[in-house]
């Protein structure tokens, strides 16, 4: 932990405060369907032709069962569109290395992740995907899952700043506005700004360069048909092949990067994500998208600040995610510096750390920082392979996950997460006092709290059901690369990222078997849509009721009070549910690693 590192996290924590304001006010104007913003003259057209075209009154607003139900048809129908390109990119355009077609497990893993906005990756996409099937199969559900979750943290915020009212605004609206006004502007700039730090945009074929040394690798031996050929023993017949070439990705790489970031979708043009130079190409580049990561989610907390009319309020919940932020970088950029135990037993120097499985133009401090930025928002694009970081440093990650992240979150996922949070926070403070529980001035009954909880339920009942399953089950063991400990947080660690959104990984898991395309896919609908529908039923719920004046027993939800007690709330309800689970996880493999074993 040098002086390097500490002049970089606060030159960070500085931009992101930095940006939080202007991108809060400019929310408020994208997300008001009368706003005024200064791309009016240009893009106005085009939306009004988007309502014509759609049959959209922009004007006829949704209740929560209107809105909802908009957008689970068009989640359904956007991700059957992705799923038949997937299918069928064989037999469709700018495909020039001739991929074939995803299976149909695999397919339906990859179109339900960006449908949800996990961008989990059971592929590489550099030897999967064609051109088509990644900017139109795959980009498409970058902007519009990201603007699905923006749309649905304002519908919750209306539904607080709200009284006596039936609606939540219109789904419709919300996505068009969120698209054109806010998410293309910022990625066409970051776009341009990425290409002219070294990153790739083009078309061409991949390109074959000559290797200076040839080397020998073992593959398994196919048939005319290309079928695996298996000896008596049933295991596949291996046979050396002598490499002459590397062949080098091209493709629309810099387009991809900008929503993948911003949009905190996380799925990476190349199998490699951020470490490849292609995605990640200079230190500059590697800062900018990790604020882009926090920028959108940050600026959510001021706009719920102005449209409640309490800025207070909505600094205090951005300072609650900031104290947990900076709790999970030191701890994951201790545990990384500190380095294996074993390794140093052995004579690695304790001054170079923990570099195992790190890009090192980037180093432990970035990938630290990036690995935990990447895990409080609901992204998933990493520098380094999680995998190989130290106990303590892998607990980071899967324990950012869990909480739901919450902190500054995906787009909008992060702050309906953390409301729901504050609900229950308030609720708390309530039972203290002995008073119904008020937030903002309305009062909280058994049906808002029921609903919080029932979200928070989903979440447990989808990582812990399916981890269990996995870890007793042929098929999930099947794909541990590790036993003992580690493999449990291998499992521990997919099924978190699928239901949490995320879409990270401990990559020794292979994960791309029927079994585990299915059971993903499905954690990933659970975490996305299960959550997502107790969370609009409350936001209606609060919309309805009438807003009553403070009293000297109303609990003030700005000030260091509200966020120590929200910091309880959300370490004591999110953390504790899962703490069995990472006790004999990463916690145990921290102990057993001092000790000298590994897995």
């Amino acid at each position: 932990m040098n002086s390097m590192g500490w002049l970089q996290l606060v030159v960070f924590v500085v931009a992101l405060v930095a940006i939080t304001k202007p991108m809060g006010l400019y929310l408020v104007q994208v997300l008001d369907v009368n706003g005024r913003t200064w791309l009016d003259r240009i893009i106005k057209p085009f939306e009004r032709l988007t309502y014509r075209l759609l049959g959209v009154e922009a004007n006829h607003e949704h209740d929560w069962k209107q809105y909802t139900l908009a957008m689970l048809l068009f989640s359904l129908v956007s991700c059957l569109f992705t799923y038949a390109i997937l299918r069928l990119q064989h037999l469709l355009p700018l495909n020039p290395q001739a991929f074939g077609p995803m299976s149909p497990d695999l397919a339906f893993n990859t179109a339900v992740s960006f449908t949800t906005n996990t961008n989990w990756q059971s592929y590489g996409g550099e030897s999967t995907l064609s051109y088509l099937a990644q900017m139109v199969g795959l980009v498409i559900h970058n902007f519009a899952s990201a603007a699905v979750g923006i749309a649905l943290a304002a519908a919750l915020v209306r539904g607080i700043a709200r009284q006596s009212a039936q609606t939540l605004g219109n789904f419709w609206v919300d996505l068009v506005r969120i698209t054109y006004y806010l998410l293309l502007p910022l990625c066409l700039v970051f776009a341009v700004f990425l290409i002219s730090q070294g990153m790739i945009q083009n078309f061409k074929p991949y390109t074959k360069a000559k290797l200076t040394e040839s080397y020998k690798i073992s593959v398994e031996k196919k048939n005319d048909k290309g079928e695996t050929i298996k000896g008596a023993d049933g295991k596949p017949v291996m046979e050396e092949q002598t490499v002459d070439e590397q062949l080098i990705a091209q493709g629309p790489m810099a387009s991809q990067v900008a929503i993948k970031m911003l949009g905190t979708n996380g799925g990476g043009y190349m199998n490699g994500n951020a470490a490849h130079p292609f995605e990640n190409p200079t230190p500059l580049s590697n800062f900018i998208q990790m604020l882009s990561i926090f920028s959108i989610g940050s600026g959510l907390t001021y706009y719920l600040g102005r449209m409640v009319k309490n800025q207070k309020h909505g600094w205090a919940i951005w300072s609650a995610m900031t104290a947990l932020f900076l709790a999970g970088v030191l701890l994951c950029w201790w545990a990384e510096a500190a380095g294996n135990p074993i390794h140093q037993k052995l004579g690695v120097a304790v001054a170079d750390g923990n570099l195992e499985g790190k890009e090192v133009r980037f180093g432990i401090f970035n990938s630290a920082l990036f690995a935990t930025i990447t895990t409080d928002a609901s992204c998933g694009a990493v520098n380094a392979m999680h995998d190989s970081f130290t106990a303590l440093g892998g607990f980071v990650p899967l324990f950012n996950i869990q909480l739901g992240e919450i902190i500054f979150g995906g787009v909008g996922a992060g702050l309906y997460g953390m409301l729901v949070f504050v609900i229950l926070a308030v609720f708390i403070a309530g039972l203290m006092v002995g008073r119904t529980p008020e937030y903002l001035g309305k009062k909280l009954h058994s049906y808002e709290v029921k609903m919080a909880m029932l979200a928070l339920l989903v979440l447990c009942v989808s990582i812990l059901g399916f981890s269990a399953w996995g870890a007793i089950s042929k098929p999930g063991l099947a794909g541990l690369n590790n036993s003992g400990p580690h493999g449990l947080s291998e499992i521990l660690y997919a099924f978190s990222s699928a239901t949490g959104n995320n879409g990270s990984a401990f990559a020794g898991l292979t994960a791309n078997t029927p079994w585990y395309n299915t059971t993903l896919g499905l954690a990933m609908l659970l975490g996305r849509f299960a959550m997502i529908i107790p969370i609009m039923a409350m936001a209606g719920s609060l919309a309805r009721k009438s807003i009553a004046p403070a009293s000297s027993g109303t609990f003030p939800v700005s000030g260091g009070t509200f966020v120590v007690l929200l910091l309880g709330t959300i370490l004591l309800i999110g953390a504790l549910n899962f703490l069995p689970a990472l006790a004999l996880g990463p916690i145990v493999e921290h102990f057993l690693t001092a000790q000298g074993k590994l897995f």
